[in-house]
């Protein structure tokens, strides 16, 4: 009887741990896109005044990318779209590649929960197929969506008819039940102002700290800061005279006289902290209690079929979970954070996680399609425009990537991806990097120099590219079809088709040897790779 107390009173104390953890977690993910819009804002707000540039199709792609990487905040960056529009500053045309761009941009946070469990190959290789799927889902619909809209402008003509035959009833509200359980942990340590975002593009108004100082009567935040603050320099008026109708904002950094940036960074330092300290407590706290037959009822309970013939819908009753999970959490973000873990830890498997994640997309757009309605009255038929273009966008990539299995690229090229990545994880870092960042930037800096010197530059390596994997997939489907001297790269040098010398290459450059697999990880890898080795060990 004592034992079994003992196992009733600890196995209660693990769930209320989990639970804790995972609120934690919730609210560092929350003060970490707070961190990016205090460091990335002022360059988001330049990158979209440059309107020449925003005509570009590709360079609207990359900017959406870049932007929603820096702000860490899709919501904040359709925003800031829908104001545009709103405001005749950008047209709804050149809209949508930014659109696609933000859609893009958004898996970046997942990718970043994965690395959290790189310490164990297995777990990471799981995670990083989660988190490589959301990305490579998003990536292709852009490959295949971006030309065909510059063509023939479908998702703006769609969302025209759709905003035609609908009736608006402006005033809808936005459901607010996550925020209501982490503002009063989140209020506590920073509050921002977002619309001194949009303002900045809008109204040119550059100066504003989107660090709030002053709350109403009531204590909800106002809109507005009752000071400037300079780009290099400390806020001079925030400690000024209070107005009469407001009281100072009851926060850790309210009234300090640090600038934007600085506490950026400390908030960045400290979210990272937490998040990354919550994720490995869920994770241990996860693997001890989904042990044994309690385990294995929670994945035959998640990953479970209907019965034959209606197999084919229990994909698309997880993809409207996933849809009504973000729609109740109000964030993507949350969601596709969540099942990263869960299948790290074998709980949630990639083919139940493919349409989860495709339903969060889903679920996305339509919080911003309520946002819309409650968008005042010259704006709401811009801001429905945009959401609609939103929500079209995602839906014609579920139809072309979900129904037809032969067609689920994504599962596939994710499975390949996080294999070589569970063997170099220096990896990571570098699709990170180059995803989000360096391409992006590079096809920015081309942008500016015009649309001749980018296509100029751009279409021959985009040409390479596609001939390169053209070629890979006949050596491996159709190797008869290829002259003799293409049917292996083998006559390249070896760095140009192995990673082997660059991780020789990061493992020497890498401190304390961080970056190198253990012996046993190595051991591990050789027997996976190798049926014949594995074949011969004694059960």
């Amino acid at each position: 009887m004592a034992a079994r107390l003992r196992l009733v009173a600890g196995n209660l104390l693990k769930a209320c741990g989990l639970l804790g953890c995972l609120y934690l977690f919730i609210c560092s993910l929350d003060v970490l896109s707070s961190a990016f819009q205090l460091l990335g804002s002022r360059l988001a707000g330049d990158i979209f005044r440059d309107n020449v540039v925003l005509s570009n199709p590709m360079a609207g792609l990359v900017i959406g990318v870049l932007v929603t990487a820096l702000v860490q905040s899709s919501s904040t960056s359709s925003s800031i779209v829908v104001s545009m529009v709103a405001a005749k500053l950008l047209t709804v045309r050149a809209s949508v590649p930014i659109i696609m761009g933000v859609n893009v941009g958004t898996s970046i946070t997942s990718t970043l929960v994965s690395m959290a469990q790189s310490g164990d190959r297995d777990e990471f290789q799981r995670a990083f197929s989660g988190s490589a799927v959301h990305g490579i889902f998003n990536w292709l619909t852009t490959l295949v969506m971006l030309p065909l809209e510059s063509a023939t402008a479908l998702l703006e003509r769609v969302s025209e008819l759709a905003l035609g035959a609908a009736s608006l009833e402006p005033g809808a509200q936005v459901p607010d039940i996550l925020k209501v359980l982490t503002k009063p942990l989140t209020h506590l340590i920073v509050q921002l102002d977002s619309d001194v975002i949009v303002g900045s593009i809008t109204d040119n108004a550059t100066t504003s700290s989107l660090i709030k100082q002053w709350c109403s009567s009531t204590g909800q935040p106002t809109k507005g800061n009752s000071s400037d603050c300079g780009d290099s320099g400390p806020c001079e008026d925030r400690n000024g005279t209070a107005p009469a109708d407001r009281l100072p904002c009851q926060h850790l950094f309210a009234g300090t006289e640090l600038t934007d940036l600085a506490v950026g960074f400390i908030l960045l330092a400290g979210s990272l902290l937490v998040l990354c300290s919550c994720l490995v407590l869920i994770v241990k706290l996860l693997n001890s209690v989904l042990r044994g037959r309690v385990a294995q009822a929670v994945k035959t309970i998640i990953n479970a079929e209907f019965p034959f013939p209606l197999g084919w819908l229990s994909g698309y009753l997880a993809l409207l979970v996933g849809a009504g999970l973000t729609f109740v959490l109000q964030s993507s973000s949350v969601l596709t954070a969540a099942i990263v873990p869960l299948m790290g830890v074998g709980v949630i498997s990639l083919d139940r996680a493919y349409p989860l994640l495709l339903g969060s997309n889903i679920g996305t757009t339509t919080t911003a399609l309520l946002a819309a309605l409650a968008s005042p009255a010259e704006r709401i038929l811009s801001a429905l425009q945009v959401a609609l273009i939103h929500f079209f966008f995602n839906l014609a990539g579920i139809l072309l990537w979900y129904p037809v299995p032969a067609l689920r690229l994504p599962i596939q090229l994710a499975r390949h991806f996080a294999a070589v990545t569970a063997r170099y994880r220096w990896v990571a870092g570098a699709y990170l990097l180059l995803g989000f960042l360096l391409l992006p930037l590079a096809v920015f800096g081309l942008s500016l120099a015009g649309a001749t010197v980018l296509a100029a530059v751009g279409g021959p390596l985009v040409g390479l590219v596609l001939l390169v994997i053209l070629v890979t997939i006949l050596q491996r489907r159709r190797p008869a079809w290829l002259p003799a001297r293409l049917r292996s790269w083998a006559w390249l040098p070896i760095w140009l088709h192995s990673l082997e010398p660059w991780d020789r290459l990061v493992t020497r450059c890498c401190p304390c040897k961080a970056c190198s697999p253990s012996q046993a990880t190595t051991k591990e890898a050789h027997c996976y790779e190798n049926p014949e080795v594995l074949t011969s060990q004694q059960l």
